[in-house]
């Protein structure tokens, strides 16, 4: 061919510095173009290959060769896939707005099946000038007497292109990397971003070091192989040892043979995994493999608990696999990580538009090629169509739960506090999948066992509650209200985590008649004694003087103080806080509110319970201006305080030196 140089040919303008500088965020991006490309280039000439229009040499392995030295500065990555001629160079290198993979299956779409081919995008070679100051092709396309081609710019806006000298059919192409792009040619570096973007392309991608030590490995002699080269053979003489008989005479055994082995340059190993576990069915995937892939993909090596294959084809192509993660809500983030991949091509983390958000708290993985992806592959276009993938997705999962919890009911308790806080989330963030769901909510009651929300309902009529459900947020710091429900044989359900407090909120506007309470909400019925009609005035003036009493020794003149008749006569007194005030505290740390107090939303909600059938109570009744009872008061209602949570610092020094006066006392 006649030597030519010129100008590239730009459709739009201005193009080539948005490519260089704006189209791809992150510049480690142009080994994903540059390999997906070759990949490309291979699936296609397969194509051609079943179509009868190509004969593939028997010794042909398709594969890719990124080759790094760090010495000369350069990255070559060569596939020997379907090539290019001149006139194809012209039209997909230096006419910038065509895509060789689109044209392509135009020309071929009654054919074959479009649905592997990965170059969508005719503008991803040019992501190389992101990195390199100058460019090569060295290409050969697969048609009969094709000449080679050799190409090459510097800047990416002026080229020259001459014949080559490949020999093979396929395509080379070499960066010269600019001073700032270094990093790219080091070994560690290249194999660290070829794994993050290229770990399941669905051709071999081997790595070289042009400017590294040769490495070697030693095999035996059956497992030598044409492809191998031998630098030594390595003899490894017989071993032998002497032995003595049962009657008495030595001889010597040989107990090695004489070894043969060889000594050759190490073998390439691949870098990607072409069939990834997702692209299998179900069937055909054992657990060992799910977990293998797990700890492989994720790094994680804590077991997941289950996972769900996805697997569909119509209205679109979707493959992938989510796992519920096993983790430990009190020292770990409950953040997880769904990679998104097109026709094995990985695209980005957690993308909100194809991925629900409540199931971004998973781990996993997800091919779909038919996303409809902008030329850089960073963002998604129309909405409507990624809409239905990501309502696909809630279905499978709601699937897979509710029929794990119809089905295997003891797994699904098993893991269920692993993953509630997905699925209340699910719950809270998609209305669809939480009436799916409304069913297959269970919580765990003070005895461990598990309840729907249709079981709390039931058993709260058997304790003449109504519509009330009690629950427990702390189990520690709430045992005594816990020991007194015990004790009044009520039940409670446990809800330890944050999202507990929106999700319940969430139960309550869905189910009307349902109304949750935690336990030091209030002190009901059951642990109270009847009182008699002609004792309720006797008890209200208990409380009038009890409620003086206290709010003089505390100095606190807002305290909200009660006096109840309780059936446990050792309880002296605790701390009930109303659920409405409790919960908009909540809601206000939730939102870091804490300068704001409480009582603009209608007061503390806080009362002091004294009980009427305890002596201490009793005692300050029958001593009111006694010396010691100012003390037994602050005594009484920190007390209290503990058994509810915890004292402030000052009240907790106070405390202790009360304490220690009135151990004192007693000697």
């Amino acid at each position: 061919m006649a030597a030519k140089s010129g100008s590239l040919s730009i459709n739009s303008e201005n193009i080539f510095p948005i490519i260089k500088k704006w189209l791809y965020s992150d510049h480690d991006i142009f080994y994903r173009e540059l390999i997906s490309n070759g990949c490309d280039a291979i699936t296609k000439l397969k194509k051609l290959e079943l179509m009868g229009e190509y004969t593939k040499p028997e010794d042909l392995e398709y594969k890719i060769q990124v080759t790094v030295d760090q010495n000369a500065k350069t990255i070559m990555v060569e596939d020997n896939g379907i090539g290019m001629t001149a006139e194809e160079v012209e039209e997909y290198i230096n006419q910038i707005a065509f895509s060789g993979a689109q044209d392509f299956l135009e020309k071929y779409k009654d054919k074959a099946n479009e649905d592997q081919i990965i170059g969508h995008f005719g503008l991803g070679f040019y992501s190389a000038f992101m990195v390199a100051d100058r460019v090569t092709i060295d290409t050969l396309s697969y048609k009969e007497d094709a000449e080679p081609v050799h190409w090459e710019s510097e800047g990416g806006t002026e080229f020259s292109m001459d014949t080559g000298d490949k020999e093979q059919n396929g395509t080379r192409i070499t960066l010269y990397l600019n001073e700032d792009s270094h990093e790219f040619c080091n070994e560690y570096r290249a194999r660290e971003v070829i794994q993050k973007y290229c770990a399941f392309m669905p051709v071999e991608i081997f790595l070289a070091n042009a400017s590294g030590e040769p490495e070697y490995e030693t095999i035996e002699k059956d497992e030598l192989t044409d492809k191998d080269k031998v630098i030594e053979t390595i003899i490894e003489e017989a071993k032998t040892e002497e032995k003595e008989n049962e009657d008495g005479t030595k001889e010597t055994v040989e107990v090695s043979p004489r070894k043969e082995k060889y000594k050759i340059a190490k073998r390439p190993v691949a870098l990607n995994d072409i069939h990834p576990l997702w692209n299998k069915h179900p069937n055909e995937c054992s657990e060992e493999e799910y977990r293998e892939f797990y700890r492989k993909v994720f790094m994680d090596y804590k077991e997941p608990l289950f996972w769900i294959h996805l697997n569909m084809d119509y209205p679109f192509n979707l493959k992938g696999i989510l796992y519920f993660p096993k983790i430990n809500m009190e020292y770990e983030s409950i953040e997880g990580t769904i990679k998104l991949y097109n026709n094995q091509v990985f695209i980005a983390d957690n993308i909100k538009e194809v991925i629900p958000e409540f199931l971004m708290l998973l781990k996993g993985v997800i091919d779909c090629p038919d996303l409809p992806l902008n030329v850089s592959r960073s963002a998604l276009q129309n909405d409507g169509f990624v809409k239905k993938i990501s309502d696909y997705i809630t279905k499978k999962v709601a699937d897979k739960l509710s029929g794990l919890c119809k089905t295997d009911r003891e797994n699904y308790e098993k893991y269920w506090d692993d993953i509630a806080p997905f699925i209340k989330f699910g719950c809270l963030k998609d209305e669809k999948f939480a009436e799916k769901m409304d069913e297959y909510i269970i919580f765990k009651n003070l005895d461990g066992k598990y309840l729907t929300l249709k079981d709390c309902g039931e058993r709260a009529k058997e304790e003449n509650h109504e519509n009330k459900i009690f629950y427990v947020t702390d189990e520690k710091e709430q045992s005594q209200y816990i020991n007194l429900f015990k004790e009044s044989g009520q039940d409670a359900v446990i809800l330890p985590h944050s999202i507990d407090s929106p999700f319940i909120g969430h139960l309550e506007q869905k189910h009307e008649n349902t109304k949750f309470l935690r336990i030091d909400a209030d002190v009901n019925d059951t642990m109270k004694e009847e009182v008699k009609e002609d004792e309720q005035e006797d008890l209200k003036k208990k409380e009038e003087t009890l409620s003086g009493i206290f709010k003089k020794a505390l100095g606190n003149d807002k305290l909200e103080v009660k006096v109840e008749k309780l059936k446990n006569e050792s309880l002296s007194s605790i701390i009930t806080v109303s659920e409405e005030t409790r919960r908009m505290q909540d809601m206000m740390k939730m939102y870091n509110m804490y300068g704001m107090d409480p009582s603009v939303f209608g007061g503390s909600g806080q009362a002091l319970v004294l009980n009427a059938n305890n002596h201490l109570v009793q005692y300050i009744l029958e001593h009111e201006d006694g010396e010691n009872t100012p003390k037994i008061c602050e005594q009484l209602y920190d007390l209290a305080l503990l058994s509810h949570g915890s004292l402030t610092p000052e009240r907790m020094s106070g405390f202790i030196a009360r304490t220690n006066e009135m151990m004192g006392l007693m000697l």
